[in-house]
């Protein structure tokens, strides 16, 4: 039986410890939040010990943590359960800066743990068979790359307010899936443009950030990327992509709550995408914690490492500073 800390006890928290009991040969032993209602709550649903980090990483029973809190907590908590020998997921960013992702990997390394980063759409059941239909070569080479990514609405302000930015909050993953599209042979991004306006809330320009995007990347062999977001989408949670190939194309369309489309003589109507993330990518969180388990069990290398997320952070850094300077990046 393997013993796991969850830092975390909000919303993707919950998540992660739900699935953490679903697993066999896995106990959640302890449950860290510094609102201590929170980590009782959950404590009590999972039959988990309420705890703090410093016990948690001092138990010598706890063979891994998963490390569900606010971002600005990432960079101490990978720091201090590398040095506990703790293996670790995390979720995304690694941190708000590429500079101390960078750290972040060198501890990982120098402890020999493993390190795992929740790029959870790598595990949707969608994109997963196409990219490996992909690497099976049905579309010959890839050559291009098209990912639309929209919310149904913005987060709260004081959410925006430390989230970094929308490129480091909200793309982090559609960087993370650019590289695991178009870069899986080694290929990696060359110049990057980004441009960003205020059009769903203007109290989102007074926090300095944008809430839609438009991305373009271009990668060493000239592969092209194009990224477009959005903080609103009034028909719900809009996450799409499709790869363009020498010998085809691959389309990934939108999950819906059913299959089923109405044809009548007024149109055809269909359920619109599932309302959120939670629901979107609910599989996909239930198959990376999975994932990371058997990778600790087997010494196999995870799906999305911390080296991964620190790549990723590289692209949103460009890309913030694109957008702030209306110039494109070389990387």
């Amino acid at each position: 039986m393997k013993n796991v800390a969850l830092f975390g006890a909000g919303r993707i928290g919950r998540i992660h410890a739900a699935n953490l009991c679903s697993l066999p040969g896995l106990r959640l032993a302890h449950v860290c939040d510094p609102m201590p209602e929170q980590a009782r709550a959950l404590a009590q649903l999972t039959g988990a010990a309420a705890s703090t980090p410093e016990a948690a990483l001092a138990d010598p029973a706890v063979h891994a943590v998963v490390i569900a809190s606010p971002t600005s907590t990432h960079y101490d908590l990978i720091h201090r359960s590398a040095q506990a020998g703790k293996h670790i997921f995390c979720e995304k960013p690694v941190d708000l800066s590429a500079g101390r992702a960078r750290e972040c990997a060198a501890r990982v390394q120098a402890a020999g743990v493993a390190c795992m980063i929740g790029f959870q759409r790598r595990f949707d059941p969608t994109f997963a068979q196409a990219v490996a239909e992909l690497r099976r070569g049905d579309i010959g080479e890839p050559e291009m790359l098209i990912v639309t990514s929209r919310d149904p609405g913005a987060p709260p302000a004081d959410y925006i307010r430390q989230s970094g930015g929308i490129f480091r909050d909200m793309l982090i993953h559609d960087f993370d899936v650019f590289r695991w599209v178009l870069c899986a042979d080694g290929d990696e991004a060359q110049w990057l443009s980004a441009s960003g306006s205020v059009l769903t809330d203007p109290a989102i320009a007074e926090l300095g950030d944008a809430d839609s995007t438009a991305v373009t990347i271009r990668t060493r062999k000239g592969r092209l990327c194009q990224i477009n977001t959005s903080r609103r989408a009034a028909y719900g949670y809009d996450q799409r992509f499709e790869v363009l190939g020498s010998h085809g194309m691959l389309q990934c369309g939108n999950e819906t709550r059913t299959r089923v489309s109405r044809w009548g003589p007024d149109g055809v109507r269909a359920d619109k995408p599932e309302d959120f993330f939670l629901q979107r990518y609910a599989a996909a969180y239930r198959s990376e914690i999975s994932h990371f388990f058997e990778c600790v069990q087997s010494g196999a290398r995870p799906g999305t490492t911390v080296d991964d997320g620190v790549q990723a952070q590289v692209l949103a850094d460009a890309a913030a500073a694109s957008w702030a300077s209306g110039a494109a990046v070389q990387l």
